[in-house]
């Protein structure tokens, strides 16, 4: 008994030692670094009168006062903002299994059924295994060969209509155009979509940008802690019935899928396909819940439609821009395809000045100008302590701005990325993110975006009055303020490359 009772209190002393310790080092460690530098704030608001409609805007404008690591009060919610690569480094680094997770946000996590998305689901098992299915199953160099022919066949009618513009000498808006293509690929990639399914894509785009919308939408009663209990907005039953409705169309396309599923096991099997059969895989070693699928779609399409198609867009206005640079883009198509067919997949790794273009384009464009972690606990960042569920914002656009890390940084100059390794490049710019939850997408950009940029400008010089307005409109994809709208010119001998009437097979 007496053996028991000395055990016990043994251990409750090696526990209050234990405790005891960790409390005087938090002191210490509190005492000792300080929070990094940040603006006077306003009571209750915080520093929110600081940012303007265009945040990565803003944001970038403050650091060139208190520097790349700042720390900011968004209402009640504090944020750090990152906006140099050294930072980002340290972030998602050096201290990268402090900031594995996304913060929960009321709209996004409601939307998401609860985060069992991939984009915004905790950092964990079952996110490594919805990882795993993306790289391995989804985004693979083998799975996305599977859909170059409705990469092709998209392609091609893309350029059929900007032509049948060009013979009537009528203006085209290319960013209307290149946003039907995307969605037009990512619902035959994602629902293998057949002639009778034509009405699909269309129901599920407007679906998806409704979402987009709600999930990006201000919310006062999160942004502000005495307001939690309130829905001044409304916004809770426009997120229930948004859902609702997604919810409907998604299980009724499931549902057609694995009927279907049941007939038909040949052709090229589509996301969803992949997706229902580990779904029904009674032996995978973590279940896939009808949730998790949908959350699946809407990242697929939130991340896949808008950020290529503006990313297209940005790379075009700069070319227009920049007429000695598009001439030495086209002067390699033609040395590289030549006059006698259209650009194709397979010739990307043989135009290494489109590709320039393309990374260039990244960095002063980036299709997402900010991405958000959150700390998990207190940690030290650059002798500043970051407090524990502090949101760290990085700066994505000033990162691509930096003149530390750029010569002539506001100057559009694709051949600073020739010759130079990617990996490094990429890891300066941080435009994919950065360690485990870096974007699993980017192998898909690098097959888009380059052909399809190589394609329009092999087939039409592109006529503006001017120069093009680069202005940004806000928006979480970085949008333009204008459309790109251009009166575009067949090139001499193109019209004998494509038929008017392309075939295309479903």
């Amino acid at each position: 008994m007496m053996d028991t009772q000395y055990f016990i209190v043994t251990i409750l002393l090696c526990l209050g030692i234990i405790l005891l310790i960790q409390s005087i080092n938090t002191y210490r460690f509190r005492n000792k670094l300080s929070l990094p530098p940040s603006p006077t704030a306003l009571p209750i608001i915080g520093h929110i009168h600081l940012l303007g409609p265009i945040a990565h805007q803003a944001l970038h404008k403050l650091s060139t006062h208190y520097g790349p690591l700042m720390y900011l009060f968004i209402g009640s919610i504090p944020n750090v903002i990152v906006s140099s690569t050294e930072m980002a480094n340290e972030i998602l680094k050096s201290n990268e299994l402090n900031f594995l997770n996304r913060p929960t946000m009321q709209n996004v996590d409601y939307l998401t059924y609860g985060s069992a998305d991939f984009f915004s689901a905790p950092y964990g098992l079952h996110w490594k295994f919805m990882k795993r299915i993306c790289m391995m199953e989804l985004f693979s160099s083998r799975a996305i060969d599977r859909f170059a022919n409705v990469r092709t066949e998209e392609l091609r009618k893309l350029l059929v209509r900007v032509m049948k513009k060009a013979e009537i000498e009528e203006s085209v808006d290319l960013g209307e155009q290149l946003k039907e293509l995307t969605s037009s690929i990512i619902t035959r990639m994602m629902f293998r979509e057949r002639r009778s399914d034509s009405g699909r894509r269309e129901e599920v785009i407007k679906m998806v940008v409704e979402l987009n919308e709600l999930a990006g939408f201000f919310n006062v009663s999160e942004t502000f802690w005495f307001l939690r209990r309130l829905d001044l907005q409304g916004i809770k039953k426009r997120l229930k019935n948004a859902r609702e409705r997604y919810d409907v169309i998604i299980e009724r396309i499931m549902k057609e899928h694995e009927s279907r599923n049941h007939k038909d096991a040949g052709g090229v099997r589509s996301m969803l396909d992949i997706l229902l059969d580990i779904y029904e895989d009674k032996n995978s070693e973590i279940k896939l819940t009808r949730e998790n699928i949908k959350g699946f779609i809407m990242n697929i399409y939130g991340g896949g439609t808008d950020t290529s198609a503006i990313t297209v867009e940005w790379a075009l206005s700069e070319l227009i821009n920049n007429p000695e640079i598009m001439k030495k883009a086209q002067q390699e198509i033609e040395q590289v395809v030549g006059d006698k067919r259209l650009v194709q997949e397979s010739d990307l790794c043989n135009l290494s000045y489109i590709q320039a273009v393309v990374k260039e384009t990244l960095r002063l464009h980036p299709g997402g100008p900010i991405f958000v972690r959150e700390s998990n606990e207190e940690c030290a960042v650059a002798g500043y302590r970051i407090p524990a569920k502090t949101r760290v914002i990085v700066n994505v656009w000033a990162i691509g701005r930096d003149p530390n890390q750029w010569e002539d940084p506001l100057e559009f100059k694709p051949e600073r990325f020739e010759g130079s390794e990617w990996k490094v490049m990429s890891e300066k710019m941080v435009s994919f993110g950065a360690g485990r939850r870096s974007c699993p997408g980017e192998k898909m950009v690098f097959r888009f975006v380059p052909l399809v940029l190589a394609a329009v400008i092999q087939c039409f010089e592109l006529k503006v009055k001017g120069r093009v307005e680069m202005s940004e409109g806000s928006g979480s994809s970085l949008p333009r303020a204008t459309p790109l709208v251009c009166v575009p010119v067949a090139r001499e001998g193109i019209k004998s490359l494509f038929s008017l009437e392309p075939k295309v097979n479903f």
